[in-house]
């Protein structure tokens, strides 16, 4: 019973603070600047694909970024994403992929924004040092999905390989291959939550701190496709209705900003807990500008 009033406390003192924080608002911010983060990452994608002299593993890397995406949505950018990816562009250090990179990390900056509100931070690195860390970010991003789509492709002659010696263990690959890409992206998925709730923001937090928050937040992500994709299979019309040739856009906006709420939630669900746990006297900023262990001294 303690458990559950300590849970219940913590969530409302988390949830009061994603209003104080303009949490709605953030979120809205997120979601347009991934969205409009999206498509330059995809260039810089198939830049870097043609670099590596093979552009299809941008197909399969675009694929498994949307892999966890309701269909429903995913289907609805299928078309501009397609267009984006089969476009042919040149050196990847052109001009245009070099401003590509810079809008495509407008994403990490505004996930960085969200979380420095979240855990009561005070950004004191120059704004310089943070967009150069954000297009590293996104950098590794892509080439980290680069490398996930060669896995991918390199899965069935894995397994014909494998079925040479235990034919009765790999007996199919279709439904081992559904699961692994399933699987890839998920594992990405939470090491990236841990990457920038740990990395992300100024201020030092443990693995233990930020657990809760990314648990949240993929159950909660997972939740909320499910419920937007039934959603989308019943009224996805009245979009069509509404926004017309931009349906595809604002399905995939609404999307992203139910994803990005959860995102600043799960935030603030960390900093209600390191605050629940704090001596008295010490505040959230003053707590994660020491290292873990002189934080429960």
């Amino acid at each position: 019973m303690r458990q559950l009033r300590y849970i219940f406390h913590v969530s409302l003192d988390a949830f009061y603070t994603f209003l104080a924080d303009d949490g709605w608002a953030i979120a809205s911010h997120i979601a347009l600047s991934t969205l409009m983060a999206l498509f330059p990452f995809l260039i810089v994608l198939t830049s870097l694909a043609g670099f590596f002299g093979s552009k299809e593993l941008a197909d399969q890397a675009a694929g498994l970024l949307l892999q966890v995406w309701p269909k429903q949505v995913a289907d609805s950018l299928a078309g501009q994403i397609h267009e984006v990816m089969t476009t042919s562009r040149g050196d990847i250090l052109t001009i245009g992929a070099v401003l590509a990179v810079y809008f495509a990390s407008n994403g990490v900056e505004a996930l960085r924004v969200a979380l420095n509100r979240a855990y009561s931070i005070i950004e004191p690195r120059r704004w310089y040092w943070l967009r150069l860390e954000s297009i590293g970010y996104t950098l590794i991003a892509a080439v980290t999905s680069l490398a996930m789509a060669f896995l991918i492709v390199l899965g069935p002659l894995i397994i014909e390989a494998v079925r040479r010696y235990v034919p009765l263990i790999v007996e199919t690959n279709e439904h081992f291959l559904n699961l692994s890409r399933y699987g890839i992206t998920i594992g990405a998925l939470i090491v990236a939550l841990f990457i920038l709730h740990a990395w992300l923001p100024a201020g030092r937090r443990s693995f233990v701190q930020i657990l809760p928050g990314i648990i949240f937040t993929l159950i909660a992500s997972l939740v909320s496709g499910i419920v937007f994709g039934q959603y989308l299979a019943r009224f996805a019309n009245n979009y069509v209705t509404m926004y017309a040739g931009l349906a595809s856009v604002i399905i995939a906006l609404v999307f992203l900003y139910f994803i990005a709420a959860i995102f600043v939630f799960g935030g603030e669900l960390n900093a209600a807990i390191i605050k629940s746990q704090l001596p008295h006297g010490v505040s959230l900023q003053a707590a994660q500008s020491l290292k873990p262990s002189e934080t429960q001294a």
